[in-house]
C-alpha cells in the first residue's frame, strides 16, 4: 500500500511523521486498557491465558483480545508469539529471582518460625495474591518437558543453589556432603508443593499456598529439616 509511505501528516509538520507512522502511534494510545504499558498489559494476559489453557492452546489473537488491543501492536512489542513466550518466562523467572533475593537477607527465616519457612513455596505465597497465575504458569512449564521448561528448571535450580549456599554463609543451613543434591531436593520439595497443589488441597483440607496452610506446612516441614522424621516440635516457650 504505497499511500502509507508518503510524506508528513497534516497538523504533524516538524515531527517527520509518515501516514504509518501517524495511524500507529494513534493505535497505541487507542490500546492501553490501563495505566501500565501495553508492553507489560500483553505479557501479563499472555501469562494468565498460556497458565489457565498452556501456551499451544492459546493464539496471538486471543492474547490481543484479552488485553485490549490489536494483533499487530503484540507482534509489534515481542514480534512474535515465541518472542511473548520467552517475555513471559522472563518476567517469572524475575519473579522467583526477588521472591528467593529475600530468603537470603538479614531477614532470613527463624529455623523453626512456623510463617517463615524459608522455602521458594513460602516466598510465593507471601508475595504473590492467591489469583496470580504464576504458580499454574509454572506447573504447565515444568510438565510440559520443551526446551524452555528446561532452561526455567535450570534456572531455578541456580536460584536454589544460591540460596542454598548464602543460607550456609549465614549460618543458617549445612551444605551437607554433596551440596547440589541438597539445593536439588530442597528445590524439588518446593515444586511439590506448586505442582501438587490442587491435590495437597484436598487431602490437607487448606490450600498449602494460602497464610494458614503454609504456617501448617512449614511447621512441619522445619521440624523435618531440623531434626528428622523421629524429631518432635520444639515446645512453645512459656
Amino acid at each position: 500500500m504505497r499511500f502509507l509511505q508518503q510524506g508528513p501528516v497534516a497538523g504533524t509538520a516538524g515531527r517527520g511523521w509518515t501516514v504509518a507512522e501517524h495511524m500507529f502511534r494513534m493505535l497505541v494510545m487507542c490500546s492501553m486498557p490501563d495505566d501500565r504499558t501495553a508492553r507489560a498489559v500483553i505479557r501479563d494476559e499472555a501469562l494468565r491465558l498460556f497458565a489457565a489453557r498452556g501456551p499451544d492452546a492459546v493464539t496471538v489473537r486471543q492474547i490481543a483480545a484479552a488485553a485490549g488491543v490489536s494483533p499487530g501492536l503484540v507482534l509489534h512489542h515481542f514480534g512474535s508469539k515465541a518472542g511473548l513466550r520467552e517475555a513471559v518466562d522472563q518476567h517469572v523467572l524475575g519473579l522467583f529471582d526477588l521472591m528467593l533475593g529475600e530468603l537470603t537477607g538479614e531477614a532470613a527465616a527463624d529455623l523453626y518460625e512456623p510463617a517463615a519457612s524459608g522455602s521458594l513455596a513460602e516466598a510465593i505465597a507471601g508475595h504473590l495474591p492467591a489469583d496470580s497465575p504464576v504458580p499454574a504458569y509454572l506447573r504447565r512449564l515444568l510438565l510440559a518437558g520443551d526446551e524452555a521448561g528446561r532452561v526455567l528448571f535450570r534456572r531455578l535450580f541456580a536460584l536454589s543453589a544460591r540460596t542454598l549456599d548464602a543460607l550456609v554463609a549465614a549460618g543458617l543451613a549445612a551444605p551437607g556432603t554433596d551440596p547440589v543434591v541438597r539445593a536439588a531436593f530442597l528445590l524439588s520439595n518446593d515444586l511439590a508443593v506448586l505442582l501438587l497443589r490442587e491435590q495437597l488441597t484436598e487431602v490437607l483440607g487448606t490450600d498449602p499456598l494460602s497464610g494458614a496452610g503454609m504456617a501448617r506446612w512449614g511447621r512441619e516441614m522445619l521440624v523435618i529439616y531440623g531434626a528428622g522424621l523421629l524429631a518432635s516440635p520444639p515446645l512453645p516457650e512459656p
